[in-house]
């Protein structure tokens, strides 16, 4: 009489060590950057897109909203580097649904591997993407004429406060990422929620040239205050008090979106 085994299929590791996990997320963190060797578009994308964007503000709208070029890019760089950041955290999302409909996600179950790591490491990635548009913006908007009038420290603390939030605004769209049912819906999804939210914002124009009932969204909007931050932190102004009401959404965006993405992630690994 022959014996049958039963085969069972293979799953990712639910229990893996703290080290081991650490390891696997960075590895896969680096799978996501060498992945820009083989794609240069995506560092393209990464880089022309925000610079596109500023020399289309400051030279377009520039001396219509401030009546000179030079003192708009003072005032809309900063706003520029928070709309740029949250714009990118739509790759987080765009990433991992490719990953789960090209099956990606289906090969790395039959590893051995920590049930986070995939997502911890495109989470990772993106955030030193985020440091490289941040740097790239910064340099080429000195080149036209910006600077920083704060200091150093301050121009590091735009950046930590950048990093933090868009984080935490990630986890919406790593909802959208792992929902939508192809990349194109994504897109589509994500950016018709980020574009309201910046441009209803103080990031490029001042919030109080709109009109009232717009004004009071405004004051609320959770990228005005993180705008006002970042150019307080740049070229001087209010920092504590907008700096903590986007430290305040941010908790919010973790509390609300994290533990939803989690949920649905857990269904694909």
């Amino acid at each position: 009489m022959t014996a049958m085994t039963t085969i069972a299929p293979p799953v990712m590791a639910g229990r893996v060590g703290v080290g081991a996990t650490v390891r696997q997320t960075f590895t896969l963190a680096w799978r996501s950057l060498v992945q820009i060797k083989h794609n240069p578009w995506e560092l393209l994308d990464l880089s022309i897109q925000p610079i596109m964007f500023l020399l289309l503000f400051t030279y377009v709208f520039g001396g219509a909203i401030s009546g000179s070029t030079g003192d708009y890019l003072q005032f809309a760089l900063p706003g520029l580097l928070v709309q740029n950041a949250l714009f990118y955290t739509l790759s987080t999302a765009i990433g991992l649904n490719t990953d789960i409909t090209k099956g990606v996600f289906d090969r790395l179950r039959s590893l051995p591997i920590a049930r986070v790591a995939p997502l911890a490491g495109r989470i990772i990635a993106d955030t030193f993407k985020q440091v490289w548009a941040f740097a790239l913006l910064v340099g080429f908007g000195m080149v036209l004429g910006f600077r920083v009038t704060t200091s150093v420290v301050g121009l590091i603390g735009a950046l930590a406060l950048l990093v933090v939030v868009a984080l935490a605004m990630s986890w919406m769209s790593v909802l959208i990422g792992l929902k939508a049912s192809n990349p194109e819906k994504v897109q589509m999804i994500a950016f018709s929620t980020m574009m309201p939210l910046t441009f209803t914002s103080s990031a490029l124009v001042p919030s109080d040239t709109f009109p009232g009932w717009l004004q009071v969204w405004s004051d609320i909007n959770p990228v005005t205050h993180l705008a006002d931050a970042i150019r307080g932190l740049l070229i001087g102004g209010e920092v504590g008090d907008p700096a903590l009401v986007s430290l305040l959404w941010s908790a919010g965006f973790v509390v609300v979106f994290a533990p939803l993405a989690i949920r649905v992630f857990r269904r694909h690994v």
